[in-house]
């Protein structure tokens, strides 16, 4: 006489669990697609991982204080281009804010699109090397043997010099990789007439 209702505990059970697992999975795939972008604001926002800080402004004061900045630049697979600084390396005071450039040259007869990663080495220094502009952010898209000069704007920020690990520092490493960001294919039109026509 008490099947029925075991069975019908059963079943909410079953059902529970099962919603439950479903939540999990609704979470775990939520979380996985939020990842990168959490990742990257924290990255951003401190540093971590020899990733440059984004700035609003310049900082206050310049000191006397120079590092060397080099600039490195590198192209995926898969990208037609020559991409490089416009210098290899500079001279900047701590606290002064710099632009340099780098060019891109899309070495195909068909328009592609590319976006650049990037980080600073030493790792330790990307919480102080702060871009107030950078082409990085946005997609670069360049028709058949375009070439384009991009602008990068930075400081080093005068933080650096209240970091005793930072004592010994003389040359930071700017890196730039840019990667081939896949389009989706053009629908064909076809040369349909419109419905009540001949």
């Amino acid at each position: 006489m008490n099947a029925v209702p075991d069975r019908n505990k059963a079943r909410r059970r079953d059902f529970l669990v099962a919603a439950a697992c479903g939540a999990f999975v609704a979470v775990m795939v939520g979380a996985a697609y939020a990842a990168v972008p959490l990742y990257s604001w924290f990255c951003r926002t401190t540093g971590f991982g020899g990733t440059p800080i984004v700035a609003e402004a310049a900082p206050v004061k310049v000191l006397d204080r120079k590092v060397t900045v080099r600039f490195d630049a590198n192209v995926a697979s898969g990208l037609p281009w020559k991409f490089e600084p416009e210098q290899v390396a500079i001279d900047v005071r701590i606290g002064q804010v710099v632009t340099i450039y780098y060019r891109a040259i899309n070495e195909s007869a068909r328009e592609t699109v590319g976006q650049a990663a990037y980080n600073v080495s030493p790792p330790t220094v990307g919480g102080y090397f702060a871009k107030i502009n950078c082409f990085c952010f946005t997609e670069q898209r360049l028709k058949p043997h375009e070439r384009r000069d991009m602008p990068v704007v930075f400081y080093v920020d005068p933080a650096l010099v209240g970091d005793s690990e930072q004592d010994d520092l003389n040359t930071i490493t700017l890196s730039y990789t840019m990667y081939p960001v896949q389009q989706p294919a053009k629908p064909v039109v076809e040369n349909a007439r419109p419905a009540g026509r001949s």
